[in-house]
């Protein structure tokens, strides 16, 4: 365990920060309303825990040392990191609990975020956290309560809700296409491939279920998300493999159109997945009710 000794206090942070930004310790306690010598005293403590020096006078000007400015990085993100922490407690009321929900981005916005449609009414305690999945093992690192995932089935100490399958279809704007149709998949190269980095193999395989192979299915530029890919293709950058749900809707007011009538059915599935440990946990059992409700929902 950390020895205490090595924890600065926030206001010992606060000062050294004002400092840093006004290069005075006169005007930093004038914005934080302290005197002077506390300010001081507040960064030689801080200079002393670090066994560093923060700050330097040259020609009577206060400069930040090397140190002091590698220091100063963290403890704007450390400062920053209460601020909201505080703004956030502050917004919910003294009933409310927090449920933090993980998602890739393209998914929540345009599957999930649809879905929440009257959750605020049927569960007015339960105030929604939704963030991007940054990393697969969200849920084992404490950082979301649930996390929606594509893959496997299972992920070591958490219970996993299967969703549905996705087929990928190609799709680019009605003005990428030719005048005369394609008669060979492959021709789509000349359309430029748009590649999604969570997906490096999606062209590769798509050829292959056709019996087809191309030197270009890895090539085109790369995004990291499909909701780039969309806006790729929307505008004319070239043609993307896209899960047919995503898309739906383009597909729909003709801002994209099918570039070559072949569905990539995928292996893996959509998941909703939580911590063995939170199985009873009655705000996740709501969330996971709830989820289970707008998939037998016809109208979803």
């Amino acid at each position: 365990m950390l020895n205490k000794r090595y924890l600065p206090s926030i206001a010992a942070l606060q000062c050294f920060e004002a400092v840093t930004r006004h290069l005075s310790f006169t005007r930093a306690a004038e914005e934080l309303n302290l005197t002077q010598s506390a300010v001081s005293k507040q960064v030689a403590q801080l200079e002393e825990l670090l066994q560093h020096l923060l700050f330097r006078r040259v020609r009577r000007r206060l400069q930040l040392t090397p140190a002091g400015e590698l220091y100063l990085v963290e403890v704007r993100k450390i400062l920053t990191q209460v601020e909201m922490s505080t703004h956030t407690l502050r917004s919910y009321g003294g009933e409310t609990e927090v449920l933090r929900v993980a998602t890739p981005s393209t998914f929540g916005a345009r599957w999930l975020v649809p879905r929440l449609k009257g959750w605020r009414l049927r569960h007015p305690q339960i105030h929604l956290d939704l963030c991007h999945e940054q990393e697969a093992d969200e849920l084992l690192q404490g950082r979301c309560d649930l996390a929606f995932y594509f893959g496997q089935g299972a992920r070591p100490g958490s219970e996993c809700v299967k969703l549905f399958g996705e087929e990928l279809v190609a799709v680019c704007a009605p003005s990428s296409l030719p005048a005369t149709p394609f008669t060979d998949p492959t021709q789509l190269t000349d359309l430029v491939l748009l590649q999604n980095a969570s997906r490096p193999q999606a062209w590769h395989e798509w050829f292959e279920s056709q019996g087809q192979h191309t030197d270009h299915s890895y090539h085109g530029p790369r995004f990291d998300t499909f909701y780039m890919c969309i806006r790729a293709a929307q505008v004319g950058c070239g043609v993307a493999l896209l899960p047919r749900f995503l898309v739906e809707e383009e597909l729909s007011d003709g801002k994209l159109v099918i570039a070559w009538q072949h569905s990539l059915p995928s292996q893996d599935a959509y998941h909703l997945a939580y911590p063995e440990h939170s199985a009873a946990v009655p705000k996740v059992r709501a969330f996971v009710s709830w989820m289970m409700e707008q998939l037998n929902d016809p109208q979803n």
